[in-house]
């Protein structure tokens, strides 16, 4: 069998095929790793500095075993980057990866409701999408670069769990799910995200079911996130929102079918007056973003008494789809438009009341091991129940169950809580690795970038704490400072909305000429190509940005981190994971709170250094890091760049970085 380090090595087709290639030992390292964990049938733990090449490294492996892999990733970007870049130059390089790309089923047009909503008639987005049907080979809507990917003719006309029938549509054979499932069918490397694979795993419980074809082994790029998505997936969640688009969609296929909507009215009054009771028995105060726990003795007394009026106006809306269904069935002629089309919304919809009765009793019910709490967002409330631990959902679903396991990320590993403990304990123990049944190897690879020449990590002792009312004057005027020196180019990354837009009103008027961007003005990715094309933008964000964005090259030379980013202490399912670990006699703060503060402040830094060329500043304004005796073990698992505590260091930094 080929080896990676064949294709990889300064003698490889790689290197043939791409001019003043070198290659890197932290690559050849790491793939040689992965081949281990695939040909060995266990599990590897292996964080990969940024530099290291970690795609190819298991990319690689993956196709040279001959098995069936799965690699999951993060994000939709990686997805892309891995199909659009990856693969094609390992097809370059004579391999034969025979993969197939799957993504969400809200990414592809749903024929049987497109041809739904063009019994209403043709609005203009709906036209473009006509005309994007007849030409499209995948049906994935990101081609349609036309029709923004959050217009709300999606909503209407893309695939869902909800809204498939299966074997059973009209549509079935021509299907571009049904496409993408046969192309995965046919592969040998699968490329998925987490949700996707996790939407998978849930359906392989109690009610059998799959998304993904069966496979050997299973590679986790950017596998820090596992836990949050795992949480979020075998978890049940109900809004008003989601009741309203049910009822909506129930509303249109009765009227196209010649029914009243009067049952559709009554749980329409149903489900306003249980939110509305909810959240004042919740105590949610009407607050945007509001987020609070809720327990099961709430559920007594006038909110039992509108749960259950909810629960059964639903049921009448339920009884009102099936027998709409049946006369359609009874009366086809006297119904003008199609049908089949009508008939088959009416099954979905009715599928989607029953699921959403069943899921608001789970949150309601809840039960032991799970917390369940409510948001309020908007105009919206949602009611929201989960497993407070996933270790075992890990363990006997994952990697007892799967025979090769590859997690991998360039944020994993935090340090030995205590001596002798793994640098992977954290991870360890929140997904179910940690009673030694399973072999792990586990490895760390630094990045092969040049920390101490090219980067600077600030922690000034000068600043009030974040919590001090005069922390924001202080804290934008040490920004402004930072700013003036590097000629901005800079991130200034907060844990909060409120710290977000507290210190970007405080630097206005403090810039100068140069731009100050606000997350949220514009979307995501207007935002970070207005920042690369100036080059001189500052961009206040929070935590949506601290990972996944990429901006290599001099745009970025400046990353300000406001504080440590805990947790939240009173978030819901964070109260409960400390409440678990309490019980079993562990210290929350230093087995949760402080090692994953580690990795996401790990997540900020890695904005500044994306190649071997970048070169800048990481300042963090929190000055608990020299005197809380955690300190210590958050900067530990910090890449190693010159350390400064006073501006005059900084200063002398940029003089000698900038004139090399």
């Amino acid at each position: 069998m080929r080896r990676a380090a064949e294709l990889l090595g300064d003698a490889g087709p790689l290197a043939s095929s791409l001019s003043r290639y070198e290659s890197r030992p932290a690559q050849l390292q790491m793939a040689a790793s992965v081949e281990r964990a695939l040909t060995e049938e266990r599990v590897l733990l292996c964080e990969a500095g940024t530099g290291t090449g970690k795609t190819l490294a298991y990319l690689i492996p993956a196709i040279l075993s001959g098995k069936k892999v799965v690699v999951s990733t993060a994000t939709r970007a990686l997805q892309e980057q891995i199909a659009n870049r990856d693969l094609p130059l390992l097809e370059r390089m004579g391999l034969d990866p025979r993969a197939a790309v799957m993504k969400g089923l809200s990414n592809y047009l749903c024929l049987r409701r497109f041809e739904e909503q063009r019994l209403g008639g043709l609005d203009p987005a709906l036209r473009l999408v006509e005309d994007w049907r007849r030409t499209t080979f995948t049906g994935d809507v990101s081609e349609l670069a036309t029709l923004p990917e959050d217009h709300p003719v999606w909503r209407d006309v893309t695939s869902s769990s909800d809204t498939r029938l299966g074997a059973g549509c009209a549509h079935f054979d021509e299907c571009f799910v049904t496409r993408m499932r046969r192309e995965a069918d046919a592969a040998r490397l699968v490329i998925v995200n987490h949700h996707l694979f996790f939407a998978d795993l849930a359906l392989r419980g109690p009610h059998p079911g799959r998304v993904l074809p069966e496979y050997d082994a299973v590679i986790f790029d950017e596998a820090h996130q596992l836990e949050d998505i795992a949480t979020d997936f075998f978890g049940v969640r109900v809004s008003s929102a989601r009741i309203e688009v049910i009822l909506r969609d129930l509303g249109r296929a009765v009227a196209l079918a010649g029914e009243g909507d009067a049952a559709i009215e009554a749980a329409r009054r149903a489900s306003d007056a249980f939110w509305a009771r909810l959240a004042v028995t919740a105590d949610l105060g009407g607050g945007l973003d509001a987020r609070v726990a809720v327990e099961r003795d709430v559920f007594t007394g006038e909110l039992a008494t509108r749960w259950h009026d909810l629960d059964s106006a639903l049921e009448g809306a339920l009884a009102l789809a099936e027998s709409a269904r049946g006369r359609l069935s009874q009366q086809k002629t006297h119904v003008a438009k199609d049908p089949r089309t009508i008939a088959d919304a009416l099954e979905v919809v009715a599928r989607r009341v029953s699921a959403l009765r069943d899921s608001l009793a789970i949150a309601i019910e809840g039960g032991p091991g799970r917390v369940t709490w409510l948001d309020a967002g908007g105009k919206s409330h949602t009611l929201s129940s989960a497993p407070v631990d996933v270790s075992a959902l890990f363990r006997d679903l994952v990697f007892a169950s799967v025979p090769s396991v590859v997690l991998t990320s360039a944020t994993l590993a935090t340090g030995a809580a205590r001596p002798g403990d793994s640098p992977f304990s954290y991870l360890r123990s929140r997904l179910g690795l940690t009673d030694g049944s399973i072999g792990v190897e586990e490895q760390v690879i630094d990045s092969p970038f040049d920390y101490p020449k090219n980067a600077l990590f600030y922690t000034p002792r000068d600043l009030p704490e974040p919590a001090a009312p005069d922390f924001v004057s202080a804290a934008s005027t040490r920004i402004a400072e930072l700013c003036a020196l590097t000629d901005g180019g800079a991130f200034v990354l907060t844990t909060s909305l409120r710290s977000m837009r507290a210190l970007h009103a405080a630097l206005r008027g403090q810039l100068g000429d140069r731009a100050l961007l606000l997350q949220g003005e514009a979307p995501k990715g207007a935002l970070l190509e207005r920042f690369r094309a100036d080059g001189r933008a500052v961009l206040v964000a929070t935590s949506s940005f601290w990972e996944g964005v990429d901006i290599p090259g001099h745009a970025l030379r400046l990353v300000v981190l406001e504080k440590i980013p805990f947790f939240v202490p009173s978030d819901p399912i964070v109260k409960a994971r400390s409440a678990r670990l309490e019980e079993q006699g562990e210290n929350p703060f230093m087995q949760l709170f402080v090692p994953a503060a580690a990795l996401a402040l790990k997540q900020g830094f890695g904005r500044l250094i994306r190649t071997r060329d970048d070169y800048g500043v990481v300042a963090l304004f929190d000055d608990r890091v020299h005197k809380k005796s955690y300190g210590k073990r958050v900067l530990a698992a910090l890449p190693p760049a010159r350390r400064a505590d006073e501006l005059s260091a900084v200063k002398r930094f940029w003089a000698e970085r900038s004139v090399v």
